[in-house]
């Protein structure tokens, strides 16, 4: 075991205050800033009458920033310019049904018009281009829900025209004059095919095909300003994935960067040439690297003005202004505009902008530490390991006295656990709990080989990992055995479950947010536009077309074990999750109650695969702190007005949490 980071003894008790729920889950005070393509006016999202909405600001005064959206009942977390500076878009689906639609807001009118208004059609973004201020190209599965055909949507008239009738690509790559150049083809090995475009002729010409070791860790990125070059992630021929340069002129592929300890996971491209500039990757925390030697005056600028780390997240076309994240585990993120010369690369000027949770500033916050843990056969597991501030510490940072402590497991599972501000993390540690989350193998970012090693161990090695890292935690006398508890969403949701009938001694309770419990009708029950991707879970979780698959997708099934179950369950679920469907929680609670076991299931109306709206997630965490309490014995703030405005049942079991069983409201 290594812990990566050491934090000074903690044995002050007296900065350990309960922080209320509000305060920890509500929506930020500002969020996401952008500039302009122009760089005359700075977007961010804040809080209309308790929804996030996107505000403008026509300089970087930002008190005078005004709303341009809308939104009364769903946040809006991702928005985006056009490239002629009059329109911001934006995507939206209804009550988490996925199928998004693009909204654009003309910044002069204040008109907002749904430009893709089609029932049960999901829209998707392909390419937006500096060439073409006015257009975009956009994919929508509208004449057939497997596929998405190819339009070129014109922003200002609201005109869409059709540019590729589409059955067989899942992923479409363009240049900046709008034309497709490459696609991504799925087949059932799940080794992908790419295809370049002949710009002559119209027609698809093979180029590759992926090994499935790579099928998750190569695709291509964008293009150079003038289309000969294409930028790729691609791990063929070693385990971490590596950042080309593909030329369309001489045929030849050129390694530009890498990392051999991690997967190349982020790039940032000059704003108008689009060449790479740095990359980023990581393994316990993030790092950049410079490629450009043109910035090598910014990044030490900015590493020096602030103590923290820091993102770039926008720049203006001229790239004399640019917006700026610090962030920390121990503070809300802060977003800076920094003005810089871009002829000499000189720093002009560094301004603040927000805070993102300035309710977070002065709160008693507590160090998240990387720590590598072995699995029983050797790998290691990136981990996160958060304790209360009100633990007291030996010198190697070892609490004095075992805690209970929250098993934290990453949804996906192809994705991963990050350092930084988690709010899970710092609200369970005030509430007395050591959180720990682990990446465990199957996630993402750690290279092929510890991506691979998940293919089809689903509550086989990925749980073994699991339960390795709880096994580390008791030795090193951090958690009491008889208090863990398993929580996670998603695949994490899976992972309790698997928790609680795999290894039904371990837990003393599990939370399962949107979780799976059986495999088969997990996968047969995958949107339609999933379906060409089918592969994917066939050759990583197990084939359901065959009989030893749908053996193996059986037996690794919480649904199949459920009479194990003796620990208490919390079930949360939305009403209308395309990804794992409210069956997956009603027919276990069914079984459950069949057998007589005791189950807490809460369904949130209005709600898909996880919790956006505020009120859902206030009174979801108040459910959850509280279901925690009891079998924990941490720490637990009253419900009062935690359910306002949310929309939920707990339609079985709301006897088992002790705070609920005076509560009529649901």
């Amino acid at each position: 075991m290594t812990i990566i980071a050491q934090a000074t003894t903690n044995t002050s008790p007296q900065d350990d205050s309960l922080i209320p729920r509000r305060i920890l889950f509500s929506n930020p005070e500002k969020a996401n800033a952008t500039i302009s393509p122009d760089g005359t006016m700075i977007a961010f999202l804040a809080p209309v009458n308790g929804v996030l909405n996107v505000w403008v600001a026509h300089n970087t005064d930002l008190s005078h920033a005004k709303p341009v959206t809308n939104e009364k009942k769903r946040d809006i977390r991702n928005y985006f310019w056009t490239y002629n500076n009059q329109y911001l878009g934006y995507a939206q689906d209804k009550d988490g049904d996925e199928n998004l639609h693009l909204y654009f807001v003309n910044l002069k009118s204040k008109k907002i018009k749904d430009l893709t208004p089609f029932p049960k059609v999901r829209a998707d973004i392909i390419k937006a281009s500096i060439n073409h201020p006015n257009e975009i190209l956009i994919g929508l599965n509208r004449r057939n829900s497997e596929w998405h055909d190819v339009y070129r949507l014109n922003i200002t008239s609201g005109k869409i025209n059709l540019i590729e009738e589409n059955n067989q690509f899942s992923d479409f790559i363009a240049d900046e004059d709008l034309n497709l150049r490459i696609a991504q083809k799925p087949t059932d090995e799940n080794s992908p095919g790419f295809y370049f475009k002949n710009q002559k002729t119209g027609q698809w010409q093979f180029y590759e095909r992926v090994p499935f070791e790579d099928a998750l860790t190569t695709f291509f990125l964008n293009f150079n300003q003038d289309g000969s070059i294409a930028y790729k992630i691609d791990s063929q021929g070693q385990d971490t994935a590596a950042l080309y340069a593909y030329s369309f002129i001489t045929g030849k592929k050129t390694l530009l960067a890498k990392d051999i300890k991690a997967d190349i996971n982020g790039v940032l491209f000059h704003p108008t040439h689009l060449y790479p500039q740095a990359w980023a990757s990581e393994y316990t925390k993030i790092a950049w690297t410079i490629l450009d030697r043109d910035l090598i005056k910014d990044f030490s600028y900015l590493k020096n003005a602030y103590a923290a780390d820091f993102n770039i997240i926008d720049r203006s076309l001229a790239d004399d202004k640019w917006i700026v994240q610090y962030y920390s585990d121990t503070k809300p993120a802060r977003f800076y505009l920094y003005e810089r010369n871009p002829k000499t690369g000189m720093p002009l000027k560094l301004t603040f902008l927000f805070t993102t949770l300035q309710s977070f500033e002065k709160l008693p916050l507590v160090p998240m530490r990387p720590v590598i843990i072995k699995s029983r056969d050797g790998l290691d597991l990136i981990s996160y390991l958060t304790l209360p501030k009100s633990a007291p510490t030996n010198k190697q940072n070892i609490p004095t006295k075992p805690l209970p402590m929250v098993l934290l497991v990453h949804g996906g599972p192809w994705a991963r656990d990050s350092w930084g501000l988690s709010r899970y993390a710092q609200w369970l540690a005030n509430r007395g709990y050591a959180v720990l989350s682990v990446n465990y193998r199957g996630s993402t970012g750690l290279g092929k080989a510890f991506l691979n090693a998940g293919n089809k161990e689903w509550a086989g090695k990925m749980h073994n990992d699991l339960i390795d890292t709880v096994t580390w935690a008791v030795k090193e006398k951090i958690a009491d055995p008889k208090k863990i508890a398993i929580m996670g969403g998603s695949y994490g949701g899976y992972a309790t479950l698997v928790g609680l009938t795999f290894t039904p001694d371990t837990f003393a309770c599990g939370v399962s947010i949107v979780g799976p419990s059986n495999l088969i009708t997990l996968i047969k029950s995958v949107p339609p536009y999933w379906k060409p991707d089918i592969a994917l879970f066939k050759k990583r979780v197990g084939d359901i077309d065959t009989e030893d698959g749908r053996k193996l997708l059986q037996e690794r099934s919480p649904l199949t074990f459920a009479n194990r179950i003796k620990k208490p369950l919390l079930i949360l679920q939305g009403e209308h999750d395309p990804r794992v469907s409210r069956a997956e929680a009603d027919q276990l609670v069914n079984s459950m109650k069949e057998k007589s076991i005791p189950v807490t299931y809460v369904l949130y109306h209005d709600e898909g695969h996880g919790f956006l709206r505020e009120p859902n997630q206030i009174s979801s965490n108040a459910i959850i702190e509280q279901f925690l309490a009891d079998n924990l014995n941490g720490r637990a703030e009253k419900i009062t007005d935690d359910f306002e405005g949310a929309n939920f049942s707990i339609l079985e079991g709301k006897d088992y949490i002790r705070s609920l069983r005076q509560d009529n409201n649901h």
